[in-house]
């Protein structure tokens, strides 16, 4: 099917129904539309010479369900309902390629912080998503800055929880980023050592061994973070998860974002200052030809990473 510019699809699941687009309407007056009560994951499905096929399907609707532990949103799902869900959405679309975004709200016609007896919707979305920082990213870097703003401290927003509300905080960077002419910023933790992008985790590669930031320092638990590690440690590279100081940046070899929407973008300057030689590193576009080969089905899946989406799935609901 052809690609509509604005990305939108026909189906959405919500609640064991796929149904169409237009109707998949909240009120004005939901709980999650005045405080912010989502959680939300990110999934990309990709074409393989065997048909679509999603990427880690299983470990984000393990965050997604722990997201909603974590925010008390009562979700009747189980893990297998929402793999197979995402499995009929795709299909129902008939997409060969789409990202896919699950969405758990607090809905209801009423106001107050306190969510007693509020009803909790459950989506799932297919959404015609390139590249996130462009393709120009992938292939040449991204210019980037180190933010203003903070993540936030360990006592205030859980970032376990990939919520709505914690991308208010992602939003103030992204903007003062593009603001001041960089794709990208990159934020620091409370206490002053480096966290992660406005919507991505972050690596940084010095005399060959890859560094990423530690859970404490208020990142996300990021599953592509997680894929990457374990690619780098399978081609032979030692990763280790530290604190990182902001100048570290300063002195990296390679730099390198990932994320679901984000993949694997490398960062050739922070600040104005050259990432190396200003150019995507050796590492960088090895991890990044491995990961593409995997989710493109082109390299052995040897992690049993991806989820097929048979052409007869979705056909009768």
């Amino acid at each position: 099917m052809a690609t509509p510019t604005n990305g939108r699809t026909q189906k959405i699941w919500r609640d064991g129904q796929l149904i169409a687009w237009e109707d998949a309407t909240i009120h004005v007056m939901s709980h999650v539309v005045h405080y912010g009560s989502s959680v939300f994951e990110g999934v990309r499905c990709y074409s393989t010479p065997n048909g679509p096929a999603i990427f880690r399907l299983r470990e984000h609707m393990r965050r997604l369900l722990d997201s909603c532990k974590i925010y008390r949103l009562p979700i009747t799902h189980s893990l297998e309902d929402l793999v197979q869900a995402s499995v009929d959405t795709v299909a129902a679309n008939e997409l060969d390629a789409c990202y896919l975004r699950p969405l758990v709200i607090r809905g209801g016609e009423q106001m107050g912080v306190f969510q007693t007896g509020i009803p909790v919707e459950t989506f799932i979305i297919a959404w015609h998503w390139g590249t996130y920082l462009g393709h120009d990213a992938l292939e040449n870097g991204v210019d980037v800055r180190v933010s203003s703003w903070r993540r936030a401290a360990p006592s205030t927003f859980p970032t376990l929880a990939k919520a709505g509300g914690n991308y208010l905080n992602s939003q103030l960077a992204k903007a003062e980023a593009r603001q001041d002419g960089y794709s990208e910023g990159i934020m620091l933790d409370t206490f002053g050592y480096v966290s992660e992008g406005s919507g991505e985790n972050l690596f940084i590669v010095r005399d060959g061994t890859l560094y990423t930031s530690p859970l404490a320092s208020a990142i996300l638990n990021g599953i592509t973070r997680d894929s990457v590690a374990q690619i780098a440690r399978d081609l032979g590279y030692t990763v280790r998860e530290q604190q990182i100081p902001r100048e570290m940046l300063y002195v990296a070899d390679e730099l390198f974002f990932t994320g679901t929407a984000a993949e694997i973008t490398p960062i050739r300057s922070v600040d104005r200052i050259p990432v190396g030689e200003g150019k995507p590193g050796p590492i960088t576009l090895a991890i990044q030809k491995q990961y593409m080969g995997i989710a493109t089905g082109r390299v052995p899946d040897a992690h049993g990473w991806l989820t097929p989406v048979p052409a007869t799935a979705g056909a009768t609901r």
